[in-house]
């Protein structure tokens, strides 16, 4: 059961002194008055005749009446006495429920006293002019069972089985739908001082719903404008739970230590308090206020607007395009109608999969824009799509200067300046970028947003202990945007190289996020469903002919490979992708993204030779084939490939007797001249080269052999 809490101090369980009551009603002082001389003659020793009514003591010495009709109306204390019959046994619970609908009095008399009369109750109750139940009325329609639209005698009467329902319980529920939850506040204003001074009981009140089955109340369900931070994925959904209750790293979305008292909390009162949610509520509401965006005189074209907008809405696209550009014509000077018009050819664009319609309606969204009386509604709509258009053309540079337009008109608007950081990222300007978000944070130092995208940056320029607080911190904000798979692996990537365990821990929030397959399998470019394993056989690929080609032909690759590194021509280029914690690495690449690199095969051209015809390496979109040269004293730092739909081939060409080896998960190998390692790059795998004299090895990629030829030929390439 969930507790009921008040503000303020509670009173203990017996009648709360008079004086409380004058404070919420001071206008009717005889309240306090009239309750306080009831309450004496209820303590009064004897037998009275009231109305008709025979009043005895009950067993603990307070008193009790009953009816005094005739036939067998006296009955026994526990069977209520009522006209004539023997009468129903009711729950204490049932009478409290009623008597506590009708009045404060009556709810301290049924703790204090073991049975009150029902009728004598009610008389009381109606002679005073304001009660509880008045200040109620509005809340208790859920009981109202003879439709009066109120809770009175008659209603109780039917809630405590001494009459039947005037009408059912169905339409009841029916006719009071939001009897149980009044979310928008209006109601519970009158009720705080009540909620403050008046006892309510702990342990004796449940939520009762409107057909008179107890419920527990659900807790509200959270929403983006709340900070309930939004996952990317159902797998992050489901994974909410299970990281709820882990103290590090903290959740992106703050929650309570403990869910049980958060939910005790939303039972505690029966009006919200003035503050928070207030405001909450004001904001949630401003962010689903309706858009500007028609100006005088569009206004005035109201009517036709409205009819070529019903018309795209309907999917009539070529219908509606017909009326925007009609709207245009003869009212040139209309933003509304200019901007129905881009909308149009912009869901043209989508049907149709047409990049010159959507580059119509990028032009269409400038001269929306453009209109000297455009609404600031009207003009941030036009603006922002557009920009979103021209990076989906990978126009990034127009969708920045679009930006930062929209910067200049709107100067206070912190996401449009995050989002020309990003587009700066987008374009290769981490300079650009990271300036932008630095005069975001100087202006909004908790922005999570902007945090995370900086640390990012710091991350990407090798400051990995400073890009670790920004990183973590923005994933913690759990603001918008700051859920990305990217960051959580920047993140535990740079804890790694600090030597910090913490590292698996975010790894691990980021696979029940859903943005790894696993803690070690932590690729961010990946075909759903693929078998997953950190090494694999020849065998297990169905490659076996590409293993054994390799395998026969080693001497003949390595020897063309040394020749290569003998001439000193600089085939041989330093790893550029900043994997190494120290020493030398160098590669000399043949294939990439499933293309040939140049005239590197002239270098080569038995080794290129030999794989032409093994499509399933050449044509890997999504790999590479190249040598790798690795010099002793270099350590290579655990990290992960970018996708799995790729495996990766070692073949051994010159491999010193010890001190070279390769991790894969938890599962340590060293090469063998002449001989192929199959594995998943897309695991954690790490190198060591502790040998005296260098190694040389062959890296092939090869596609992932349980994707189809539709799937290989639809990804993207990396």
């Amino acid at each position: 059961m969930q507790h009921y809490r008040h503000y303020g101090t509670s009173c203990p369980p017996e009648p709360c002194p008079a004086p409380v009551e004058e404070e919420v009603y001071a206008e009717e002082e005889v309240y306090g008055e009239e309750a306080e001389s009831l309450i004496q003659e209820e303590a009064e020793p004897m037998v009275k005749q009231t109305d008709g009514k025979t009043a005895v003591e009950s067993k603990n010495g307070k008193r009790s009446e009953r009816g005094g009709g005739g036939g067998e109306g006296g009955g026994e204390e526990e069977e209520g006495g009522g006209g004539g019959g023997t009468g129903t046994k009711y729950s204490m619970f049932t009478w409290f429920v009623v008597l506590a609908l009708l009045g404060v009095w009556s709810s301290v008399a049924v703790v204090y006293f073991e049975v009150v009369d029902y009728d004598s109750v009610i008389a009381r109750a109606k002679e005073f002019p304001m009660n509880l139940s008045d200040v109620l009325q509005g809340k208790l329609t859920a009981y109202d069972t003879d439709g009066d639209g109120d809770f009175d005698v008659e209603d109780a009467k039917v809630l405590l089985g001494l009459k039947a329902a005037d009408r059912p319980p169905e339409e009841r529920a029916d006719s009071s739908p939001s009897s149980v939850h009044h979310e928008d506040g209006n109601d519970e204003a009158a009720v705080p001082p009540l909620v403050e001074d008046v006892f309510v009981p702990e342990d004796h009140t449940e939520t009762i719903d409107t057909t008179g089955v107890l419920l527990e109340e659900r807790p509200p369900e959270e929403s983006p404008e709340s900070g309930r931070y939004l996952t990317s994925s159902k797998f992050s959904q489901q994974s909410e739970v299970g990281a709820e209750n882990r103290s590090e790293p903290v959740e992106p979305q703050p929650q309570s230590d403990s869910p049980k008292e958060a939910r005790g909390d939303l039972h505690t009162h029966t009006a919200p308090p003035s503050g928070k949610p207030a405001e909450e509520k004001l904001k949630e509401k401003a962010k689903t206020k309706k858009p500007k965006l028609l100006n005088k005189f569009d206004k005035t074209i109201k009517v036709e607007i409205d009819a070529a907008e019903k018309l795209r809405k309907k999917g009539k696209l070529e219908e509606a395009l017909r009326a925007f550009e009609s709207l245009v014509e003869q009212n040139p000077q209309s933003p509304r109608a200019r901007y129905g018009r881009a909308q149009v050819e912009d869901d043209l664009a989508e049907k149709l999969r047409s990049n010159d319609m959507l580059q119509k309606a990028i032009n269409s969204y400038r001269e929306a824009a453009e209109l000297p009386d455009a609404t600031s509604d009207l003009l941030r709509a036009a603006l922002k799509r557009r920009a979103e258009r021209q990076q989906f053309l990978g126009r990034i540079r127009g969708s920045l200067a679009t930006l930062e337009k929209m910067v200049q008109i709107f100067p206070d608007d912190i996401s449009l300046r995050n989002e020309m950081g990003v587009a700066h990222l987008l374009l290769g300007d981490n300079k650009g970028a990271s300036r932008v978000f630095g005069e975001v944070l100087a202006v909004a130092p908790s922005n999570g947003f902007a945090k995370v995208h900086y640390g990012f940056i710091l991350k990407s320029e090798n400051k990995i202990a400073e890009s670790i607080p920004y990183l973590k911190d923005g994933i913690e904000s759990g603001e918008p945007g700051t859920d990305d798979g990217r960051f959580y692996f920047h993140l535990g990537d740079a804890l790694q190289r600090v030597g910090d365990e913490s590292a698996y821990r975010w790894y691990e929030l980021g696979h029940k996020r859903g943005h790894f397959a696993s803690v070690w399998q932590r690729s961010l470019y990946n075909v759903d469903g693929l078998k997953a394993q950190p090494w694999w056989t020849a065998k297990e690929t169905g490659y076996t002919d590409l293993v054994r080609t390799l395998e026969r032909n080693w001497k003949t690759i390595r020897d063309e490979a040394l020749a290569m590194m003998d001439q000193k021509t600089g085939s041989f280029v330093p790893e550029e992708e900043n994997l190494r914690e120290r020493g030398e690495w160098g590669q000399y690449t043949l294939w990439q993204q499933g293309k040939k690199v140049g005239n590197a095969c002239q270098g080569v051209p038995k080794t290129c030779s030999l794989l032409e015809k093994h499509s399933e390496a050449t044509g890997c979109r999504r790999g590479q084939i190249k040598f790798s040269v690795m010099h002793p004293g270099t350590h290579v730092w655990p990290h992960t490939g970018p996708t799995n739909c790729r495996l990766r081939m070692h073949l051994g060409l010159v491999v010193p007797k010890h001190g070279c080896k390769i991790r894969c998960t938890d599962q340590t190998r060293e090469w063998e001249e002449g001989r192929v390692l199959i594995f998943d790059d897309s695991f954690e795998h790490e190198v060591w080269q502790e040998a005296g004299s260098y190694r040389l090895i062959f890296i092939v990629d090869v596609w992932h052999p349980e994707l189809t030829g539709p799937q290989r030929h639809g990804l993207s390439a990396i």
